[in-house]
């Protein structure tokens, strides 16, 4: 064994076998490489990663790999989900060097951890190749290959600067429509999405297109983004048996994944969903958000009530073989076992044809194409029957495919992920007001507090058999602080507001740069990479500082706090005049609707707030942000606003009140345009 056996991250211990004399990134392994003036591999993955476990087995088991790499090179490996610092950097790097990125990423670097050359996927004999020819010109000509490391490390530290911008102009309405028509030009108008593949859901972007839509009453959009959500619940991305997204689609039809399911994918999508049902009241919606909950406990629910990372694509087939899919896909004659008299009904649903079939490995993965009312009335069925049938089909599947060998899991517990669940779990407690996910969102918020909250005041960014460790991440913080705003505005208990205040304000002591104005990724306590990290761009998953300035927002109103005003709206200033591609910046997008007049704040005081709160939380009205008490507040936007008599709202804008309406009907009234 290489000294990976030491770590606790599965995809790290999927690699402690090989040959290869892989390390763990530590300071004791940077040390060893410069002390020996060795070139370094690192090699960056994660354990759903299915590329990543193609190069492993084609490479990293292989011994004349593991020779050419242990004669010449430290080689370090590690988990981009334990180490997204490290990870960003690196990715940058390729990104300069290539024009792409993705994983597994592969980097080669002098023996002071700047880059020198690489890439992603490589074939066996292109990296054996590569390293030969690297560690010859190390020998030979090093000052060329220092050269080179010092205008790419240039280019990664400037990268990693913030493109301020001098205009004083303000962002308008009218430029807002401009990026919108520039970015609709890529949508995907028969399946959603965007019209390329492989293709993401990127949640952050249908958060945000659906509320523009909303409020501008754009009915193109909000048709686009329903059109994109059914398709995407309709696809083999989403698994309709037991529930759960796939990361992505490798085709425009969202039909087959690399069928690896992460719990940031489908936290973030339960919100979407969320909003989207309760906008619409469409039962498919409903469907997905009570499947996808289901799927998070049954498999990934940790001792602590924490949840697992992921499961990975692959699992093993009849053969005992690692196969992509081998759990989710299905060959025809054993559904027609399976199914019998109700075969063609089926196929009918799911597609079991052309259009359903998986070529490459000669298997199907269900997708519909068609609603059930459609194909109700086309097999002279009632809707009603096929609803039940379909229920019944997918629990007959569930149980079979339970005697399958399940993918493997990644049984680390990430805390901003588990943080996204938190505000997934109440978005979706909002829209069908089941208590049990109130309960399930507690319950992570408790995980967090009781077991990654440091009593230094520091969060722990990873989790696993009841040891936390790595200090976290601005994500951490920022998804953290985020989750407990939301369940303030649930739960009305004070104590997630100061949490979240106490967070917040550590952010500030450890991450804010007064001189940028933006947060940096890692805390000044943490060892230093070979260059700043500031997390600007939305992405899959929204920047830790777009977060962070939502979170300002918040706090700003709740605590009437005008220096989180001013740094939250320095943040936004600073990036809305950069602005070409609305996509890489949705969130920021979203903040900037908080910043117009269409925007409200709305206090719910009374012996009755918990219960008034709900029916508002039950809405979809993006534009307000809401805060109550059942008693007196000492939080300076609801003080002195309670009175035991009589519940009151009060309705704010630009911390500006109306006179309190007494009556929710009216409120929900005004509130909803009526």
């Amino acid at each position: 064994m290489n000294e990976l056996h030491k770590e606790s991250s599965p995809y790290l211990l999927q690699h402690a076998t090989n040959p290869i004399y892989w390390k763990a990134w530590n300071e004791k392994t940077l040390q060893h490489a410069k002390q020996n003036n060795t070139l370094i591999i690192i090699s960056i993955g994660y354990a759903a990663c299915h590329w990543c476990h193609v190069m492993e087995h084609e490479s990293f088991e292989d011994e004349s790999v593991a020779s050419v790499m242990n004669d010449s090179y430290t080689s370090i490996k590690v988990d981009r989900e334990e180490r997204p610092d490290v990870d960003a950097i690196y990715m940058k790097a390729i990104q300069i060097m290539s024009g792409q990125g993705g994983w597994p990423l592969n980097v080669v670097c002098l023996p002071d951890g700047r880059p020198v050359w690489g890439g992603t996927y490589f074939r066996k004999e292109e990296w054996t190749n590569a390293l030969e020819q690297l560690q010859s010109l190390f020998e030979t000509n090093p000052e060329k290959m220092i050269e080179y490391a010092e205008k790419l490390h240039e280019g990664i530290q400037l990268i990693g600067l913030i493109q301020k911008s001098n205009s004083n102009v303000i962002f308008t309405e009218i430029q807002a429509q401009e990026l919108l028509k520039k970015w609709q030009k890529s949508f995907d108008l028969e399946y959603g999405g965007y019209a390329r593949a492989p293709k993401f859901m990127m949640p952050t972007n249908l958060e945000f297109l659906q509320r523009f839509g909303h409020q501008n009453k754009n009915k193109s959009i909000l048709e686009y983004i329903d059109n994109t959500l059914t398709k995407m619940a309709w696809g083999g991305l989403f698994d309709t048996v037991e529930g759960g997204f796939s990361r992505y689609s490798v085709d425009v039809k969202w039909h087959i994944p690399h069928f690896e399911k992460m719990l940031y994918d489908n936290a973030q999508l339960l919100s979407v969903y969320a909003n989207a049902y309760k906008r619409t009241q469409n039962e498919l919606y409903k469907e997905v958000i009570e499947k996808t909950i289901c799927f998070c406990d049954n498999e990934l629910l940790n001792d602590k009530k924490g949840y697992f990372a992921s499961l990975d694509a692959d699992s093993l087939n009849e053969q005992n073989h690692l196969e992509e899919g081998a759990f989710y896909s299905w060959k025809k004659e054993e559904l027609e076992l399976i199914l019998k008299e109700d075969f063609d009904l089926f196929s009918k649903v799911f597609n079991i044809n052309s259009f359903g079939f998986w070529e490459e490995e000669k298997k199907y993965v269900l997708i519909q194409n068609q609603s059930l009312n459609e194909i109700a009335t086309t097999n002279n069925i009632s809707v009603e029957i096929l609803k039940e049938k379909k229920k019944n089909w997918e629990q007959l599947l569930y149980d079979i495919r339970k005697e399958r060998k399940k993918p493997r899991l990644d049984d680390k517990s990430i805390t901003s992920w588990n943080a996204l669940l938190i505000k997934g779990l109440v978005d979706s407690y909002k829209a069908l007001d089941n208590p049990k996910y109130l309960h399930k969102a507690i319950n992570i918020a408790d995980f967090i507090i009781n077991q990654q909250w440091n009593e230094a005041g520091f969060l722990w960014h990873t989790y696993k058999n009841n040891h936390s460790k790595i200090e976290g991440f601005l994500e951490d913080y920022a998804f953290t602080i985020e989750a407990f705003i939301a369940l303030y505005q649930v739960t009305l208990d004070n104590k997630y507001l100061m949490n979240a205040k106490q967070l917040t304000d550590y952010c500030f002591e450890h991450f804010y740069n007064e001189k940028e104005q933006f947060f940096s990724f890692t805390s000044r306590n943490a060892d230093a990479l070979i260059a700043t990290h500031y997390e600007i761009e939305d992405n899959v998953i929204p920047a830790s500082n777009s977060v962070m300035a939502h979170n300002l927002y918040a706090l700003n109103i709740y605590y009437e706090n005008s220096y989180y005003e001013k740094v939250y709206q320095n943040m936004l200033n600073s990036i809305l005049p950069t602005i070409d591609y609305a996509s890489a910046f949705s969130n920021w997008l979203s903040l900037w609707m908080n910043t117009l007049e269409t925007q409200k704040e709305l206090a719910v005081c009374g012996e009755n707030a918990l219960e008034n709160i709900k029916k508002i939380n039950n809405l979809y009205v993006p534009n307000i942000i809401v805060a109550g008490s059942t008693n007196e507040s000492d939080i300076p936007f609801l003080k002195d606003r309670f009175d035991k008599e009589q519940d009151l709202f009060y309705l704010c804008s630009n911390r500006t009140c109306q006179i309190p309406e007494i009556k929710i009907e009216n409120i929900i009234k005004i509130i909803k345009n009526e």
